[in-house]
């Protein structure tokens, strides 16, 4: 049984798009301190209000559990115990048998777990690049199928016939 890994914004739900939109609309500063310093007071139950589920996500690792060849993880960045709450409310309702790990921002994911022979899919590819170069196996989840160098999903349960 291998671990996987799955990222939460961007993959499980389209909370990353909403939230920059947000940003945008704010005039936010595009430099990371100024966005950081955004997304740390950002109201997060205002964000997943107006975020959607992608490609039927939830149902999709509910699968990929069944099908007994993986240790599945949910490991989502946040900037703030707000936002992870959050998140970790938003999962529970819809998945109660998972594991949460909530990553600091300012932390390489690959630095959160053990990497090796594990599997990542997340959609930002520096998460992706870091966790291959630590020896895991790296898919990248992207709706226009563009891998960027790395094997490419675009409905989680896809992960079920790679392995």
């Amino acid at each position: 049984m291998k671990d996987l890994y799955i990222d939460f914004d961007g993959v499980i739900y389209n909370s990353i798009e909403v939230s920059y939109k947000m940003a945008e609309d704010e005039k936010i500063s595009k430099d990371y301190e100024s966005y950081y310093q955004f997304f740390k007071n950002l109201d997060w139950c205002e964000v997943l209000e107006k975020s959607f589920e992608i490609n039927d996500a939830f149902n999709c690792i509910r699968k990929i559990i069944d099908s007994g060849k993986f240790k599945v993880f949910i490991l989502t960045h946040v900037v703030s115990m707000k936002e992870a709450m959050v998140k970790i409310d938003l999962i529970r309702k819809n998945l109660e048998d998972v594991i949460i790990i909530p990553v600091p921002k300012k932390v390489s994911k690959n630095k959160m777990v053990k990497v090796k022979e594990a599997i990542l899919i997340d959609d930002y590819p520096e998460n992706l690049r870091e966790w291959a170069m630590d020896g895991g196996y790296a898919i990248r989840f992207d709706l226009d199928m563009d891998g960027k160098g790395f094997p490419v999903i675009d409905r989680l349960d896809e992960v079920i016939e790679m392995f």
